[in-house]
């Protein structure tokens, strides 16, 4: 189920919150609503995928639990045993991924390798597969590092499947959500938690559908066709995907982060204004965040972190960085974007080690055109693909049409997209307005006003009437 659909907004959230603040007084009651919620709203899609998250939940339930009696006195495992488990539990999370997301990616490149006719497997990918298993993988490495456990299968199994961040994140801690489910305040309604959610929820709906969607098909007119487009066409395309990738993301996590907070509940935030970074270090200190936290703490400090010296630090950072781009799909084109990012974040080293800086401008500069390059990879087909609009994008593009001819195909792909973007340019510039940040850069003033109020209203009056085409947001691939 989409959150910019109306069966998602107006039928299944306002009865889940209703029925969940009904059923309050009783707590297991209330888990067991939201879980149920939950797995309805991820059997919407399919469910016959529901046995596949059920029984990862299971498992990885099973593993915790035995991991956490073997650290007791009484039942104490040796510390290779405990190793061995916390191996075997995160093996077969990592195999479950690898063959419901890289079996076709495994078998061609073994056929073009080899030269054998294999036949693709052609699975389906599961929805939030990636975002279900990295949850659960650092949930097992944290209860073997003694700063989780779980008794109750119930409560393990709302933190796996809450549903606004089911899909496509943000990547949870046990420690940071366990504690929320658990306070019986949070099951009783509160207004302030009510109208700070739906205050969210509306600037990520209109991050969806005014901005994000009405720049996908000026993205797809260029990247559909890069051998055949201008300097011009190239950059207004790549430009156009750098501001889609951005809204269409943002705009989900912040509908996820207002629906959880409407039933009281805060995830952590997952964007702070990414493409304000003067470095491409800042810029993962701020683009899904918690994506970059779980390869820090559960990849790249485990294998060293800063730790080793300069040569084991390159190492490292590309290792995690190649194995981050690999998680966004099974492709060469993720990969090569995540060599790229890694490369960067090498060559950002290096360059303040030698005691260089550049002027604030500058930096800010340079950061956001290596992004917009790099996203490049990320939206393009294949590696030719990517090497076409890169060509074309440097004007060596010998088949290019006129650039004015291709300014007009550009526009040409939805004639609404100047009046969409114009009004929710508008819409947002009012809830900017409006809104102020307080001491802490991650946190929202969100004390009612009627400038507030009436931002609300226009995002979601604005954003409802263009749902009549709704599209899936961009991580669902991933």
């Amino acid at each position: 189920m989409l959150f910019n659909s109306y069966e998602y907004l107006i039928y299944f959230l306002p009865l889940a919150l209703a029925a969940y603040f009904l059923l309050g007084r009783r707590a297991t009651w209330a888990v067991g609503w939201l879980v149920a919620c939950s797995l309805f709203f991820y059997g919407w899609w399919n469910p016959k995928y529901l046995p596949l998250i059920l029984a990862s939940i299971g498992f990885n339930f099973a593993i915790g639990r035995a991991l956490h009696r073997g650290s007791q006195p009484a039942l104490s495992l040796s510390k290779g045993h405990a190793k061995a488990l916390l191996a075997c539990g995160i093996g077969a999370n990592l195999l479950l991924l690898g063959v419901f997301k890289y079996a076709d990616f495994a078998v061609r490149n073994t056929a073009d390798l080899t030269g054998l006719p294999l036949a693709l497997p052609h699975i389906v990918l599961p929805l939030g597969i990636s975002f279900f298993t990295f949850t659960q993988i650092a949930y097992l490495v944290d209860v073997h590092r003694g700063r989780a456990k779980e008794p109750s299968l119930l409560n393990y199994a709302l933190f796996v499947s809450f549903f606004p961040h089911l899909l496509a994140g943000p990547i949870l801690h046990h420690s940071e959500m366990m504690p929320q489910f658990a306070s019986p305040s949070n099951k009783q309604a509160q207004p302030f938690h009510l109208a700070a959610g739906l205050f969210l929820l509306a600037i990520g709906l209109v991050k969806k559908v005014c901005l994000a969607d009405p720049l996908a098909p000026v993205a797809a007119a260029g990247f559909d066709h890069p051998e055949a487009i201008s300097a011009l066409g190239a950059w207004l395309a790549v430009l156009a995907y750098t501001l889609q990738i951005y809204f269409d993301f943002s705009g989900y996590t912040d509908m996820a982060l207002g629906a959880a907070r409407m039933f009281n509940i805060q995830m952590p935030v997952n964007f702070n204004s990414p493409y304000h970074s003067t470095d491409i270090r800042e810029f993962w200190r701020r683009w899904h965040m918690t994506l970059s936290r779980f390869l820090r703490e559960y990849l790249y400090i485990p294998l060293g972190g800063n730790r080793l010296g300069d040569a084991r630090t390159a190492v490292n950072v590309m290792a995690t960085f190649l194995l981050g781009g690999l998680w966004h799909g099974a492709a060469w084109t993720f990969v090569a974007w995540g060599a790229l990012h890694g490369a960067g974040l090498v060559c950002l080293r290096v360059w303040e080690r030698a005691g260089y800086r550049l002027p604030r401008p500058i930096a800010w500069a340079v950061t956001f055109l290596f992004v917009m390059l790099t996203w490049v990879f990320f939206r393009a087909s294949s590696l030719p693909a990517a090497g076409a609009m890169l060509r074309a994008m440097a004007g060596a593009n010998p088949a290019a049409e006129p650039w004015r001819d291709a300014l007009r195909h550009m526009l040409a792909a939805d004639a609404q997209s100047s009046i969409l973007i114009a009004a929710a340019a508008l819409t947002i510039g009012l809830v900017v307005i409006a809104l102020r940040r307080n001491s802490n850069a991650m946190a929202w003033d969100f004390r009612p006003t009627w400038s507030r109020g009436a931002a609300v209203a226009v995002g979601l009056v604005w954003s409802v009437l263009q749902l009549g085409k709704v599209t899936p947001f961009l991580y669902f691939n991933f």
